[in-house]
C-alpha cells in the first residue's frame, strides 16, 4: 500500500503537494483551494487489486477540474467510481449535474471533462477501472446516461456496489488469484448495472448484472459449508426476498442452483480418470460434509450413484 499523509508536510507546502504530486497521480486533476485557512489537511491510501487501483482519500474543500486540458494529458483511458464517505461533492460531467452525499456514489470517465467541488472536508473510497473492463459490459447509451449521475449506495444493486467495495478494500495480497478475478469480475459486472439502470428494481437488467455478481461469487465459494442464503446476503447488501426474487426469474431457487452447481462440480471431478480423491474428499471439496446426504443429492440429481460415475468416466446427461 501507498500512502501520502500530507499532514507530515509543513503547512506552507502542504497544498502544494496535493497539487503536484496527488492530483496527478491517478489521474490529471486541477485544484483551487476554497478557503485560505493554514495548511491543507489531507491523506491517500492507494494499492491495486489486479487491473483495478483502490484508493482511501481525507482532503479538504476544494474545486476539482478535470478539463479538457486535464483529458488531454491523462495516460491511458479509465472510469473512476467515487463512493462518498463523508461531506458531498457537486458534480459536473457532460450535461449532468449532481451531488454526490455521504452513502452514494458517482462514476466518472477519465476521457471527458469533469468537474467536482467539495463544501467541506471530505472522505471517499476511489476506485479507478479500465475502460476496456466496463466497455465490454455496457452499451454507449447506458454509459452515457449513468455517467456523473448521482447512485444510491444503501440499496438495490447501488447497495451491492457499496457493498463490494467495501469489501474489496479489506482485500489483501493473502487472497487466492483465482478469487480476487471472481471478485473482480462481479464488482465490474454490479458496476455495470448501476450505470444501466440506476437502482431501479423492475429492470431485468439490474436482475441480470446483480445475479451475474452472485454466481460469481459463488462459484468461487462452492467449498464452503457455510455457503448459505445468510452469507450470500450480508455479502452482497440485499434481502434474502430480494435474493430469491433474483433467482425465480430465472426458473430456479437459489438453493437448487447452489445445489446443480456443487454437484456438477463433483460429477466432473469423479468422471475424470485422472483424478485420485476419494467420493468423499470430492465431496467435502465441494461443501457436503456428510458423504450420505451428498449420495443421495447425487442420485437425486443425476440418477445414478458418484461410485457409478467413477465407474464408468461419464457425467450422466
Amino acid at each position: 500500500m501507498q500512502v501520502w499523509d500530507i499532514t507530515e508536510r509543513p503547512a506552507r507546502e502542504q497544498f502544494g503537494f496535493w497539487r503536484e504530486v496527488i492530483c496527478e497521480a491517478f489521474v490529471p486533476l486541477a485544484p483551487t483551494r476554497t478557503n485560505h485557512e493554514p495548511g491543507f489537511a489531507a491523506r491517500v491510501e492507494a494499492h491495486a487489486l489486479g487491473d483495478i487501483n483502490r484508493a482511501r482519500i481525507r482532503s479538504q474543500p476544494q474545486l476539482t477540474a478535470h478539463g479538457p486540458r486535464e483529458v488531454r494529458r491523462s495516460q491511458g483511458e479509465f472510469f473512476f467510481v467515487n463512493l462518498q464517505l463523508a461531506g458531498r461533492c457537486a458534480v459536473r460531467h457532460g450535461r449532468e449535474e449532481s451531488v454526490v452525499a455521504p452513502g452514494e456514489f458517482t462514476v466518472l470517465d477519465t476521457t471527458e471533462p469533469y468537474y467536482l467541488s467539495f463544501d467541506t472536508e471530505w472522505r471517499m473510497l476511489s476506485f479507478r477501472l479500465p475502460h476496456r473492463q466496463l466497455d465490454t459490459r455496457l452499451s454507449t447509451a447506458h454509459r452515457a446516461a449513468g455517467l456523473g449521475r448521482a447512485i444510491d449506495g444503501t440499496s438495490g444493486v447501488g447497495g451491492v456496489v457499496t457493498a463490494m467495495m467495501t469489501s474489496l478494500w479489506q482485500v489483501d495480497g493473502s487472497t487466492p488469484t483465482r478469487a480476487l478475478v471472481d471478485l473482480e469480475q462481479s464488482y465490474l459486472s454490479v458496476v455495470a448495472a448501476a450505470l444501466a439502470v440506476g437502482t431501479s428494481l423492475d429492470d431485468e437488467d439490474l436482475y441480470a448484472g446483480t445475479r451475474t455478481a452472485i454466481l460469481r461469487f459463488v462459484a468461487a465459494n462452492l467449498g464452503d459449508p457455510a455457503l448459505s442464503v445468510g452469507m450470500v446476503c450480508r455479502r452482497f447488501a440485499i434481502s434474502p426476498r430480494l435474493l430469491h426474487r433474483l433467482f425465480q426469474e430465472e426458473g430456479r431457487s437459489f438453493a437448487s442452483t447452489v445445489r446443480s452447481m456443487r454437484l456438477g462440480h463433483c460429477a466432473r471431478v469423479l468422471a475424470d480418470p485422472r483424478e485420485t480423491a476419494t467420493i468423499t474428499e470430492t465431496a467435502a471439496r465441494y461443501g457436503y460434509t456428510d458423504p450420505a446426504a451428498f449420495s443421495r443429492a447425487f442420485r437425486r440429481e443425476y440418477g445414478v450413484s458418484p461410485r457409478e460415475v467413477r465407474a464408468y468416466g461419464a457425467v450422466p446427461r
